[in-house]
């Protein structure tokens, strides 16, 4: 595959959406759409900003999940508190003020901050961080600092729990994940691993 040409087609308040012409492997043009957050004139620029981050947060042995209504699928889906890093802002910062905003708590300690990763390569170049994160003992989750465009609900949940909601609801695919990973870290429910 070769990437031949990229041409802006939408300029939308948030994502600008691009046509990328390739060239594939049977020598004949496949024309490709993708999402961005970045304002881009050449090729090379595709994937290079890191817009966002998300987070994975525990306080002791029981994960933070938010329960939202997402517009894009006109459902409610289990997922992390995530956002967008600010002009000048760093990712440090960003992940206080995310959790703060869509919980009203506080970070204890940032564990890991992981190396960017694509979001969703089939639709798009945007990038993204997972922060594993601490929060403080103290404090009450409030969504009183959440926007009048976000319906959260903001819980700790146990493993238990954790692993009737992976049953039962669904999640966005990191949230899945790192709840998956959170039950294997607690040995499951069964004690063994499994669950």
């Amino acid at each position: 595959m070769k990437l031949q040409k990229m041409k802006k087609v939408r300029e939308g308040k948030y994502l600008k959406t691009y046509e990328l012409t390739y060239l594939n492997k049977a020598g004949k043009e496949k024309v490709y759409e993708i999402v961005s957050h970045a304002d881009m004139d050449d090729p090379a620029q595709l994937g290079e900003r890191v817009s966002g981050m998300s987070i994975a947060a525990h306080r002791g042995d029981r994960l933070l999940l938010l329960r939202e209504y997402r517009m894009g699928v006109g459902r409610y889906v289990y997922n992390l508190c995530a956002g967008m890093v600010e002009e000048g802002e760093s990712i440090e910062d960003a992940i206080r003020r995310e959790l703060y905003e869509e919980t009203g708590l506080s970070v204890k300690r940032i564990e890991r901050i992981l190396p960017p990763a694509f979001a969703a390569v089939s639709i798009t170049d945007i990038k993204n961080q997972i922060a594993f994160v601490e929060v403080e003992d103290d404090g009450d989750i409030t969504d009183e600092h959440t926007s009048a465009n976000e319906e959260i609900r903001a819980g700790f949940y146990s493993p238990a729990e954790v692993k009737h909601l992976l049953e039962t609801e669904e999640f966005t695919s990191r949230c899945q994940i790192v709840a998956y990973m959170f039950l294997s870290a607690n040995r499951g429910v069964n004690g063994d691993g499994s669950f």
